[in-house]
């Protein structure tokens, strides 16, 4: 088999893949009406009937948050069916693509599900691998279900009253995140129109001290909070000057009351305040952004601002406004929009935490649409404002932890695995030392057993294969807004980035590529278990002069998808296909349309007889870790007459040794043969030739020390004889 014929073969495959029509799906980035958002009559733009069956007309958006009422025309009279929502009326929780995941939810009046639909996306994994209609499939597990059930993704647990779902295989972060989106709108909606009780919390009770700290003590101590949203944040261009900085605080505590408004202001809001009202400040201290909105003008609603406890949401009319015209506390800053909320409801209580929520107007930087989202802090009086101290809250466990929490065995597993290889190859120079040119065991048995174990375990069962996507999404994440939860979602691929960081800069990008990556290892085992079955006669590397001019493929394939991804992220995960991980260990090689199964059992077809072609000229992931290696700790050593000696070149399969000797570390793979040889006095020539020398003069023959030479022998001066 021929470099000309077998190469040509590869480029027919990847332009069978790209040429392969990429049919979008129907709700990935659809374009929705601008009127979708903001129309009272929700259902002219909306396919309500969908997901609430058996109703025929609809009210306008009602309550706060938004839903609409669904009825049914039954001998001249209406009878309530249920309820309608969109969920980014109510929560704009991002799934793995960073937005949200539009969902149109329908809830009969009793508070089961009816129906869900899907109205937009901008998960790429939907598009390209795993179909949409599987999204589809998941949220009709919902149907029927109680809304005020425990309902978490993963196993059913009875004795804890949990009802698991089925996730997506490869869209795990997606699934949890939709898992929060319709519980919290069926709940949120729930709970205004009576289906849900109403969360009743005792009031706090306040503790009088009689102090009058200023406001850096207020702030230290909590009693004041600061939310900034950057422009980024938004879809804006970075800058100094923030989209919008608040500060906030709750009013009712005599203390911190009276040091912001001062002892007259404050005796006056109080005795305007009826029992179970609350007030909070709001003032605007920076950013150009009104807090106010203009929906206050249109209706009476402020739109752009809520107060959170637990699941109930508080909102604020023009009759809930007043105005706060200065604030008393020494050191307060300037600020050029303000206002005191009243809270009208005996569900909220200043003894529990809440959060102040900012609605803010992003623009989406690939499309320029324009949505809501949401930015929030967390307040919590001081707990030597309240009788008795804070009350004890149990808080329930993020997803993420979820997640941690019912894969702990797999994890452990996983991480032991991580933390085993990183110890065998921190041992390298004993195990290459233990080894010989003609029994390389001593390495190859971890080696092997890593590609086995990362193939089957890793691989296939957690589907843990990292990807240049995770790359470009933790690049944009960087540049616009970091989200621990959503990396911490995958447990195994956010484990297995904190090896790969560590080991980069330690060792090189070849501990990964070469022993841990399961798509590597799947093609350096076909390759290993072809020359096995006879096929070495027909196995073969490409000419130095092709090699160092094929292995930059990989890096222009890299820059020009980060380059794609500035402009279009769901575009650059569907150039992304260039990796065929997806369809080996996601989705599965069968499974997919005819050009990417092609694509991906050709470049393992090709594996059989030359070694890892994909890692070694195409491959983005190899790439962007290659960069970094540069700044490695450690290196693979080196002689002197390496220079000039191409023992070790001629055995490298990742043709990493140049004409001079040197090993490129950025493409170096870590099979560490070179290194069996650098301490083979068999195999080394220059150790040969010492070997050689030394046995022939009848000279001892020391040990091999940590350079790779024999250690010198020094002659020892005779005694002198004594007198």
């Amino acid at each position: 088999m021929n470099m000309p014929n077998a190469f040509r073969a590869l480029i027919v495959l990847i332009v069978f893949l790209l040429a392969a029509p990429l049919v979008r799906a129907d709700a990935y980035e659809a374009k929705l009406p601008a009127e979708l958002n903001t129309a009272p009559r929700l259902c002219d733009y909306a396919p309500c009937t969908e997901v609430l069956p058996g109703a025929s007309t609809f009210s306008e958006r009602k309550g706060r948050p938004f839903y609409v009422e669904g009825y049914a025309e039954e001998a001249g009279k209406r009878r309530l069916v249920g309820y309608v929502m969109l969920s980014t009326d109510i929560t704009d929780i991002p799934a793995y693509s960073g937005k949200p995941v539009v969902t149109l939810i329908g809830m009969d009046a009793a508070g089961r599900f009816t129906g869900s639909r899907i109205l937009k996306h901008s998960e790429p994994i939907l598009l390209l691998g795993i179909p949409e209609s599987a999204l589809v499939r998941f949220n009709q597990q919902y149907l029927g279900k109680f809304v005020g059930d425990n309902i978490e993704i993963g196993h059913s647990r009875p004795e804890e009253d949990i009802i698991g779902l089925d996730a997506i295989s490869g869209a795990t972060v997606t699934v949890i995140a939709q898992n929060q989106v319709m519980m919290t709108s069926g709940a949120a909606v729930a709970r205004q129109v009576g289906i849900l009780e109403r969360t009743v919390r005792p009031p706090a009770r306040y503790r009088e001290t009689g102090a009058r700290p200023d406001w850096a003590a207020l702030v230290k101590e909590g009693s004041v909070q600061r939310l900034t949203v950057k422009p980024e944040q938004v879809g804006l261009p970075r800058g100094d000057e923030p989209f919008i900085e608040l500060w906030f605080g709750h009013l009712n505590q005599p203390d911190v009351g009276r040091a912001l408004l001062g002892d007259t202001s404050w005796n006056n809001l109080m005795a305007q305040l009826k029992p179970n009202e609350q007030a909070i400040f709001v003032i605007r201290s920076a950013g150009k952004e009104s807090f106010k909105g203009s929906g206050f003008v249109r209706g009476g609603l402020y739109d752009r601002v809520q107060v959170r406890q637990g699941q109930d949401a508080f909102t604020f009319r023009d009759l809930d406004y007043l105005n706060l015209y200065g604030l008393a506390a020494p050191g307060a800053p300037a600020f050029n929009e303000s206002a005191i909320f009243i809270i009208r409801s005996d569900a909220f209580s200043a003894a529990y935490p809440w959060k102040f929520i900012f609605l803010g107007n992003r623009v989406d930087r690939e499309t320029g649409a324009r949505s809501f989202a949401n930015f929030d802090s967390e307040y919590w009086l001081p707990a030597h404002y309240l009788e008795g101290g804070r009350p004890e809250v149990k808080k329930p466990a993020p997803p993420w932890l979820r997640v941690w929490q019912t894969r702990t065995v797999e994890i452990a597993a996983f991480a032991a695995l991580l933390l085993a290889v990183g110890v065998v190859y921190a041992q390298r120079d004993r195990l290459t030392r233990a080894a010989t040119r003609t029994n390389k065991w001593p390495v190859n048995a971890f080696k092997y057993t890593g590609w086995v174990i990362s193939i089957g375990f890793v691989g296939f069962h957690l589907m843990a294969q990292p990807s240049i996507t995770q790359v470009l999404t933790w690049f944009h994440a960087l540049l616009f807004q970091w989200q621990w939860e959503l990396f911490l979602t995958d447990p195994f691929i956010f484990l297995f980035w904190i090896f790969i960081i560590v080991t980069v800069f330690l060792w090189g990008r070849g501990l990964f590529c070469g022993w841990l990556c399961p798509f590597g290892s799947l093609s350096e085992l076909l390759y290993k278990i072809g020359g096995a079955a006879g096929l070495k006669r027909w196995q073969f590397k490409l000419p130095k002069r092709w090699h160092n001019r094929l292995k930059w493929v990989k890096y222009g394939v890299f820059a020009g998808l980060l380059a794609v991804s500035v402009f279009s992220m769901g575009l650059a995960e569907m150039l992304a296909e260039v990796e065929p991980f997806k369809t080996t260990f996601l989705v599965g090689i069968f499974n997919r349309s005819w050009p990417y199964t092609l694509f991906a059992a050709g470049l393992l077809g090709l594996s059989i007889f030359t070694e890892r072609p994909f890692c070694k000229y195409l491959c983005p992931l190899g790439a962007s870790l290659a960069m970094p290696t540069t700044f490695r700790w450690f290196g693979l050593k080196r002689k002197q007459e390496c220079t000039s000696c191409k023992a070790c070149a001629v055995g490298c399969g990742s043709q990493a040794i140049d004409d001079d000797g040197r090993i490129d570390q950025r493409e170096c793979l870590h099979c560490l043969d070179c290194m069996v040889l650098y301490t083979d006095d068999h195999a080394c020539p220059p150790l040969v030739q010492e070997r050689k020398r030394r046995s022939k003069a009848g000279l001892a023959i020391t040990p091999i020390g940590a350079d790779g030479y024999y250690i010198p022998i020094k002659p020892v001066p005779a005694a002198k004889a004594a007198d």
